[in-house]
């Protein structure tokens, strides 16, 4: 009897060992990825034959030729494909999508959750273009929030989100939401709201955005196209409420994002310390000058001037006060890109999708080569560039050794038809493979 105990103790520990080994085999099983070209966002030069090394969820090597692997890896051949790291779009807005005049009575409709859901879609459709990094730029109820813990405990599949949850404004400016009601529905907006007027509000407004899990700060310092409000590029901040919402900011290790047509707002911001500008339409020689100063990054959004300026031409599709608005500041986006890149402006991939339709990011890249961009330097703004932006570079932004694993592939060759970019056959973020 004493031997028989003796026997089934013996058992139970080898059986122990057994499993160890084979979770323990699991987690060094490497995923090996061979393109036949290769981008690694490292410096502009297009690589040949190359294997990327994947294990758990980072990059462990890049090796030469076709590597298969040994037993229990697993082997992607993009045989005729390029491989990229993973795209990152520096401003969405995934709980939205303009459709035209329901667009504006959806604010009335519409609850919370129906946001939020509607966020999931968006978020799914952004990844599967090839997008596995995004910055949110400005919700209605913190339902990026939630969506961002959402995909990060697995529960929703969507890219990896860098949200400024509902966005900063002043009274009657672009992100004020109740532009346009009546006066029995405007009520009076504060900071918890993202309304300020005056330094401690704006502190306020940076504190409370903390308090809600945002990740950085987006302001719109002048007028906007899609608001209901008159002015598309007035300044709408005074100088002492930037440097209050810029230092506050600071405090809580978040950036600030800056929407802004007109120069006077961007001028501004800039002095202030904001990090970048989106739009910048009436930018000129002395605000690129002064981006250039101060290391600001300009986010272009091309796709959505264009997008804005096409329906300006529909009857209807928007309110009489947006029209004129959209008519006239989208279609200079692409010229004032064009300016900005030709005089050496730091330019971080962006689109504004939800203007546009999500999952249509990456027409941008061909309107920044018809502006007069490389196809390397666009691919560059959409990975290494936005990835400094976000100062997340030590972790992603390149294909290289001991970063994540969020990597792209199309096949052919980018650099030859930069619209094959629109074709994303393979995405894999953080060392998990969503389309292949």
């Amino acid at each position: 009897m004493k031997k028989n105990l003796f026997h089934s103790s013996q058992i139970a520990k080898v059986a122990l060992v057994v499993a160890a080994l084979l979770v323990t085999a699991q987690a060094h099983a490497a995923t090996h990825i061979f393109a036949s070209q290769l981008i690694t966002s490292e410096d502009s030069k297009m690589q040949s034959d190359k294997t990327v090394i994947v294990e758990n969820n980072k990059i462990i090597n890049i090796v030469d030729g076709k590597d298969e692997g040994g037993d229990g890896d697993t082997f992607i051949d993009l045989t005729g494909s390029t491989l990229m790291p993973g795209l990152m779009d520096m401003h969405v807005h995934l709980s939205s999508q303009n459709e035209g005049p329901s667009s504006y009575l959806k604010r009335f409709t519409s609850n919370e959750a129906d946001y939020a859901i509607a966020a999931v879609d968006y978020a799914h459709k952004t990844l599967m273009a090839g997008f596995t990094t995004v910055r949110n730029l400005g919700d209605a109820d913190n339902e990026t929030v939630a969506l961002r813990k959402s995909i990060n405990q697995g529960v929703s599949v969507g890219p990896r989100i860098y949200t400024a949850a509902k966005s900063i404004a002043t009274t009657g400016g672009h992100a004020d939401p109740t532009n346009g009601r009546s006066h029995d529905l405007m009520g009076d907006p504060g900071p918890r709201d993202g309304v300020i007027n005056g330094v401690a509000e704006a502190r306020k407004a940076v504190r409370q955005r903390y308090k809600d899990g945002a990740d950085l700060i987006k302001i719109t310092a002048t007028g906007g196209v899609l608001s209901v409000a008159k002015s598309g590029q007035n300044p709408q901040f005074m100088t002492d409420e930037l440097e209050a919402i810029v230092q506050t900011a600071k405090d809580y290790g978040m950036t600030v994002a800056v929407h802004a047509h007109g120069k006077e707002g961007m001028r501004r911001a800039i002095l202030a310390g904001v990090d970048s500008i989106e739009h910048g339409t009436y930018m000129d020689k002395e605000i690129i000058k002064l981006m250039r100063k101060h290391d600001v990054y300009y986010v272009p959004t091309i796709l959505a001037g264009n997008f804005v300026a096409e329906k300006a031409k529909i009857d209807g599709y928007f309110p009489d006060i947006v029209r004129p608005k959209a008519a006239a500041i989208g279609p200079l986006i692409q010229q004032t890109f064009a300016r900005a890149h030709e005089n050496g402006v730091l330019i971080a991939f962006g689109t504004d999708s939800g203007v546009s339709p999500h999952g249509d990011n990456a027409q941008e890249f061909a309107l920044m080569v018809q502006a007069g961009m490389s196809e390397m330097d666009a691919i560059l703004s959409a990975t290494i560039n936005a990835a400094k932006l976000l100062k997340i570079d030590k972790e992603l932004g390149t294909i290289t050794q001991g970063k994540l694993a969020d990597l792209v592939a199309v096949k052919g060759n980018p650099l030859d038809d930069i619209s094959l970019m629109e074709k994303i056959h393979f995405v894999m973020k953080d060392g998990t493979v969503f389309k292949n």
